[in-house]
Order: C-alpha cells, then structure tokens, then sequence
C-alpha cells in the first residue's frame, strides 16, 4: 500500500519538473522572457525579420526558427546581425525566435 501511495505522489509531481527547455542564457523557473546577442557586426540596422518555434509542455513542438525564415519574412537578402530572443511560462509554453537584421 506505501508503494502504491509513493507511485501516486511521484506522478502527482512529474508535472512540476519542468520538462521544457528554451535555449537561453538565463533560465526562469516560473517565467522567462530573455533576448541575446547571437552573431554579426555591428549594431542592428535596417530591415528585421523575425521566425519562431514552439514547444508545448515539452511534447509538442513546431516551427522554424532558422535564420533563412527569419530573413525570408523581413525580406532581407544580405543579413549583417543574428539576434534571439526565448519565453517560457511555467514550462508549459516556450518560444524560442531568430532575429534578424540587414539589408
């Protein structure tokens, strides 16, 4: 009976340990909302273009989050710098987007 009451607790807490992760340089537990430097030189300038991928609960995920989609939708031919940007919520939604900038 112990065991079965043990299994029972163990399952109950599975959900809370944060089985989603989002490349980013600082990790929230509760919330995360982090934008970083990826690559390039200089300042941003010019046109952006932005793509993103998500992961649902860490068992769904979809998206493209590749610098040639990012480039594709701000209509940006020559990229100059790579951004990106990460949000997670309770490790049940997580936004993971490639910035873009040049001309």
């Amino acid at each position: 009976m112990r065991k079965l009451g043990a299994l029972v607790v163990l399952a109950a807490c599975l959900p809370l340990a944060g089985c989603l992760s989002v490349a980013t340089p600082a990790i929230g537990i509760l919330f995360t909302d982090v934008k970083y430097a990826g690559s390039g030189e200089g300042a941003p300038s010019g046109k952006e273009g932005k793509a993103c991928a998500q992961s649902i609960l860490g068992l769904i995920a979809q998206g493209d989050a590749s610098i040639e989609a990012a480039a594709k939708n701000g209509g940006i031919k020559s990229v100059t710098t790579i951004d990106h940007s990460a949000k997670n919520m309770l490790g049940i939604i997580g936004d993971y987007c490639t910035i873009v900038h040049g001309s």
